[in-house]
């Protein structure tokens, strides 16, 4: 008899459960993604927020000694008043007006500081895992230590950076390439790397002809 050995995604560790102080180090455009709810097919824009949490540290690698424990939270991009999206940025910053809401630019929550509520999850493959209950201000005349991290923006305007995804997880590689923001921006570098050899070849022959344009 051969049979499959079920695999089990190995147990990360967690961190404690409870307040936290953190910061808010990385913004994630991930695009449209494609989900099935009750056999019907929807599509939502998708943005990562990470936050470091510089009192819970570790060594990960002897080489980098300690470093900060970070923790991700994917939201839906839309701040209407029922999102938590606009839940979030408005216990973390304070209350927006309507205007102010639809004015909002998401970047401004880089190097942020706040407190956070760390929860613990079981998951379907009996793995539990840390997850981001709440977000707010920090506690009056708490201050959060300096930033670990260096500040990280993906976004399909300018900040597309391949080389940073291709180090990612895949599931986040595979998450962003699924949606139409990234095929679009694939294919207009594309055109723009098919006019730019053309352009070049054109004034080399130009130059063999010895005519100029």
């Amino acid at each position: 008899m051969i049979k499959a050995q079920k695999s089990t995604p190995q147990q990360r560790e967690l961190i404690p459960q409870g307040s936290h102080l953190a910061r808010c180090y990385s913004i994630v455009h991930i695009g449209t993604v494609q989900w099935e709810y009750l056999g019907e097919v929807k599509h939502t824009d998708k943005i990562r927020l990470t936050w470091e949490l510089p009192n819970e540290t570790k060594v990960f690698k002897e080489e980098n000694g300690e470093q900060p424990f970070v923790i991700s939270k994917e939201y839906t991009l839309s701040m209407h008043e029922k999102s938590n999206l606009r839940r979030d940025v408005e216990s973390w910053l304070g209350s927006l007006s309507e205007q102010g809401a639809d004015d909002f630019d998401i970047t401004e929550l880089m190097g942020q500081p706040c407190m956070i509520t760390i929860v613990h999850k079981d998951a379907r493959n009996g793995n539990t895992y840390s997850n981001v209950g709440t977000v707010s201000q920090l506690l009056k005349g708490v201050e959060c230590p300096p930033q670990y991290n260096e500040n990280l923006e993906f976004n399909y305007d300018d900040s597309f950076d391949l080389n940073w995804l291709a180090k990612q997880p895949d599931f986040i590689k595979d998450m962003i390439e699924s949606t139409p923001e990234y095929r679009g921006r694939i294919d207009e570098l594309e055109s723009q790397e098919e006019s730019r050899v053309m352009d070049a070849e054109m004034d080399r022959k130009a130059s063999d002809d010895g005519l100029s344009f």
